[in-house]
């Protein structure tokens, strides 16, 4: 990845209100576009491309894709030329390992990479520093998201000058993620004038 530096970024999250925005034409527009797992709005209000997909390799999501004939012709899969997968490979044998969070990278793998299709496997010290900037009183070893660890990745690798846009993220889902950590680091970086965070509508109290 490092020998293909891009001069744009689109960092596609897939919060649900993510297509009351007008953003499919500006995400089509970026060098590299990257969503994540099952791409919530690919091919219609959240833009047509993709060239770099992020899939959890961990626990039942993978699983469940590894079971299905079907996944890797789904047009997100077929279209992305670089699959990221955020977790590290575990050492443990897998009969050792919790179900929720076996490690499927190299099934998945196997599955994925093909010509012209490569995959990148987030080191294990992009997770260490995301817990450190996400630590806080109330939560001393935080479990980062994969939109943050995907994030925090591209802009440890992408020169300043490499324009990075964020479209849907949300920050609200799964209690164990530190969303109001997580927030305030996409909002600083924002204010460094690192990345644009593109913000969802307000929703409105009824």
């Amino acid at each position: 990845m490092e020998n293909d530096i891009p001069r744009s970024v689109a960092i596609v999250g897939n919060a649900p209100d993510l297509h009351s925005l007008s953003s499919a034409d500006q995400i089509d527009a970026a060098e590299w576009v990257v969503r994540f797992n099952n791409a919530s709005g690919f091919g219609t209000w959240s833009g047509k491309r993709v060239t770099h997909l992020a899939l959890v390799n961990h626990g039942g999501q993978m699983e469940e894709w590894l079971s299905d004939a079907t996944f890797v012709q789904r047009p997100v899969v077929q279209q992305a030329s670089h699959i990221l997968f955020p977790f590290p490979r575990k050492t443990e044998n897998p009969s050792a390992q919790e179900k929720d969070g076996r490690d499927w990278t190299d099934a998945a793998q196997s599955l994925l990479e093909r010509p012209k299709v490569s995959v990148t496997i987030l080191p294990g010290t992009v997770h260490q520093s995301a817990r450190q900037l996400l630590a806080s009183s109330e939560n001393r070893v935080p479990t980062p998201s994969t939109g943050f660890l995907v994030a925090l990745f591209l802009l440890g690798m992408l020169p300043t000058q490499t324009r990075i846009d964020v479209h849907g993220f949300g920050f609200e889902g799964w209690s164990g993620h530190s969303w109001m950590e997580e927030k305030r680091w996409f909002e600083e970086q924002a204010d460094q004038g690192r990345l644009t965070l593109h913000s969802l509508p307000r929703k409105s109290a009824s």
